[in-house]
This record gives C-alpha cells, sequence and structure tokens, in this order.
C-alpha cells in the first residue's frame, strides 16, 4: 500500500465531503456539519491548507486548516481540524500523517502556532496542550489546545475562524 499526502484538487471535493461525513457519522460528539464546515471555508476562499491522503490512488482522509485569530492582533495562527479518516482505515495512523504534513506546512510559513478543540490524550503526540486561560468564551475549556510554533508561550485568547460558528 502506498499513502500519499496532498494539497486537495477540485476534483477532490465531493469524495472530501462524502468520507468526511463518513468519519464522523459515529461519532457522539460531532455535530454532523463537519463536511458542510469544509464546504463553508472553501467556497469562503478560507481554507489555509486542504490535504488529502491517497492511498493505492483513491482519497481516503483529509485534514482543514484555517486562520485563527488573536485578541492581541498577532497574525499567523491557524485552526486545525476538521481531519477525517474512512472509518475502515482509522487507527492506521493516516490521520496523523496528515496532521502531521499540515503543521510541517505551518512551520514553514513561520506561523505562531495552532489551536484545536479535541481529545487531549489523541492531540497531545502532535505538541498539543491545554491552555484553559486563553480558552475563548463558549469553547469547552477541557479540550481547547493550543500548539505554539514561533511563540514560546502563548500570551492571548486565540479564536477560530468565525465560519465555525456558522455562515457569515
Amino acid at each position: 500500500m502506498s499513502l500519499v499526502i496532498r494539497p486537495e484538487k477540485t476534483a477532490d471535493r465531493a469524495a472530501i465531503h462524502d468520507i468526511t461525513q463518513r468519519a464522523f457519522a459515529p461519532m457522539d460528539y460531532a455535530g454532523g456539519n463537519e463536511q458542510d464546515l469544509i464546504d463553508r471555508f472553501r467556497d469562503a476562499g478560507a481554507l489555509a491548507i486542504s490535504l488529502v491522503a491517497e492511498l493505492d490512488g483513491a482519497l481516503v482522509g483529509q485534514v482543514t486548516f484555517t486562520e485563527a485569530f488573536a485578541a492581541d492582533g498577532s497574525p499567523g495562527w491557524y485552526t486545525l481540524g476538521p481531519v477525517a479518516v474512512e472509518p475502515d482505515l482509522q487507527a492506521q495512523h493516516i490521520g496523523s500523517r496528515l496532521i502531521e504534513a499540515g503543521l510541517a506546512m505551518l512551520r514553514e510559513r513561520d506561523a505562531a502556532g495552532c489551536v484545536l478543540t479535541g481529545d487531549p490524550a489523541y492531540y497531545s503526540r502532535f505538541g498539543f496542550r491545554i491552555f484553559s486561560d486563553l480558552c475563548p468564551e463558549g469553547e469547552p475549556a477541557a479540550y481547547y489546545q493550543m500548539l505554539p510554533l514561533r511563540v514560546a508561550v502563548p500570551q492571548a485568547v486565540v479564536a477560530f475562524h468565525p465560519l465555525f460558528y456558522g455562515p457569515s
């Protein structure tokens, strides 16, 4: 099996939508709109990074990174998510490889850091940590995490792109 990580192409849109829908369907914590969220970001030109995983030529996963906004106006913050992998291929490190490739791209961009809301047990392997004192209002402090890249320690609340909360 040959796994290739690459930027998404226009022709990948429907497959990304379907994979994301299937990947999040069985998840109790999922809102059920993750695939629509990716479409909304794409339609608004707000996808900072969108990578796909191909396994033997078939699309099997995707990760999204969008711009995030620091309360102090400091630039270079991004949000990771959603990340989706075909349900029958989960737990085979495909999602990890997508995330690692995206984070490498953020480092190349000299990003300040990356934020997400997710399982600390999973995302800590990439260096994400809980910064509950910097959690944006309305986000679950136990799951809000930051990965400082250019900065040693984040100093400001970093909020997700407004499109995370619905159409603008």
